[in-house]
């Protein structure tokens, strides 16, 4: 089951932490980097996918028309 974008950035944010630490020893420094990696790659894809799903809808003339959602309108 695929875990959701919250769980993700707990997961990292234990990961940070482990890091932070400073007990690790190198090769689990960099095992723990690597996975770190890997989920900060799946939440930006989470991320992707979320915005291409968001659509804005407005009220022209009494038609509804659908527009793809950009972050840089205000």
């Amino acid at each position: 089951m695929k875990k959701s974008f919250e769980e993700q950035i707990n997961e990292l944010e234990n990961i940070i932490k482990e890091l932070e630490e400073g007990k690790l020893n190198l090769d689990e420094s960099v095992s723990k980097f690597e996975e770190g990696m890997k989920i900060s790659k799946e939440c930006n894809k989470m991320l992707e996918d979320a915005e291409k799903k968001i659509t804005i809808l407005l009220n022209q003339d009494g038609d509804t028309k659908e527009e793809n959602f950009s972050p840089n309108d205000n």
